[in-house]
């Protein structure tokens, strides 16, 4: 039933890729594009599995990925994004060009998570947290 495991082979490669790895995929996939990802490792000389030729690819050799820090704009496009939609970070990702799914969930849960917070909001619901103080009332009739 169902395909097998991608990464099970012996004399796949695993973990790290090298310079060489990557220079290898970048310049098969620049001469040939990239078809099938099952059948590509074998193609460009490559000891790796299909599924990790595909995410390096996409994750982190595509020529349109934006290198380095989110900007402010970018931040701001992220929170309101996310509370439309949630946790759908191929739809916000869609809307940030040259920045991956992956990347932006990584960075929703390292940073702007954090950054919602010390601003006293509530990151799942983007409501104002509950204040941690009973609050009193003063107000004279």
């Amino acid at each position: 039933m169902g395909r097998s495991p991608c990464c099970e082979k012996a004399h796949t490669n695993k973990g790290s890729w090298t310079k060489e790895e990557d220079q290898r995929l970048v310049a098969y996939i620049n001469a040939h594009g990239s078809g099938s990802w099952r059948s590509l490792p074998k193609a460009a000389g490559l000891k790796r599995c299909g599924k990790s030729c595909r995410l390096r690819w996409i994750n982190y050799l595509r020529p349109d990925l934006k290198r380095g820090n989110f900007t402010d704009e970018e931040d701001e496009l992220i929170i309101n994004l996310h509370q439309l939609l949630g946790n759908k970070w191929s739809l916000i990702a869609a809307r940030l060009p040259g920045r991956t799914d992956n990347e932006i969930k990584n960075y929703w849960n390292t940073h702007i998570k954090r950054k919602l917070i010390v601003c006293g909001v509530d990151p799942r619901t983007h409501r104002p947290l509950a204040a941690h103080q009973p609050s009193s009332s003063h107000d004279s009739d």
